[in-house]
């Protein structure tokens, strides 16, 4: 059986990543993250796209390792603001990871702007272990920034992040509908195509 390292210490994304995928071990896969192995080396994510920042992540990782190793990086783009928060949407206030600080910059750029459309994005990469990019793929999830937050639930921009067809943010909804629904899993179902031919060649 293969051992895919899921790429990242974010809990949040593990709990996603691995839940979305059980099916794999069927395939041939298991699956762990990174806090088996502490000397995973910090790959400093400063690409200028989502995708550079997660083959960067993958590759590095993977090499260091010698694991096969999915990584992802992904974040918040709203058009009115030019793209914004972005590659930078863990730390659109300055400091990694305040999601409190990153919502308040956030609704201060979007104060007084009609336009309130936005929409998740996350780039999916795998590498062999020798530091090959095998897979790759890329999902969205479309909404609305509200001008306030509701729900407790998700992480990051998820309590003003406003899904029309289901009429809640990404902090109302049940994680289980989140999960059918989020750029991750989007991402990740392109890549259980590539990692199932992987597992027959």
């Amino acid at each position: 059986m293969a051992q895919l390292v899921i790429g990242t210490r974010n809990k949040h994304k593990v709990l996603e990543i691995a839940d979305r995928w059980q099916s794999l071990l069927a395939k041939g896969w298991s699956m762990v993250d990174l806090s088996g192995f502490p000397n995973a080396p910090e790959v400093e994510e400063d690409k200028d796209t989502f995708g550079g920042n997660a083959e960067k992540k993958a590759c590095e990782t993977a090499q260091a390792l010698g694991e096969w190793v999915l990584a992802e990086d992904s974040g918040l783009v709203v058009p009115a603001l030019g793209g914004a928060p972005g590659v930078l949407s863990a730390r659109y206030a300055g400091t990694h990871g305040d999601d409190s600080a990153n919502n308040r910059k956030l609704l201060g750029e979007l104060q007084g702007k009609a336009d309130r459309k936005a929409y998740y994005v996350c780039h999916a990469v795998v590498s062999d272990p020798q530091g090959k990019v095998v897979a790759r793929a890329e999902g969205h999830c479309h909404g609305l920034i509200l001008n306030e937050l509701k729900g407790a639930g998700g992480f990051g921009y998820d309590p003003l992040f406003w899904v029309p067809e289901y009429h809640a943010t990404f902090g109302e909804l049940p994680l289980v509908v989140k999960q059918a629904i989020s750029h991750r899993t989007r991402a990740l179902e392109g890549l259980e195509r590539w990692l199932d031919k992987v597992t027959k060649v």
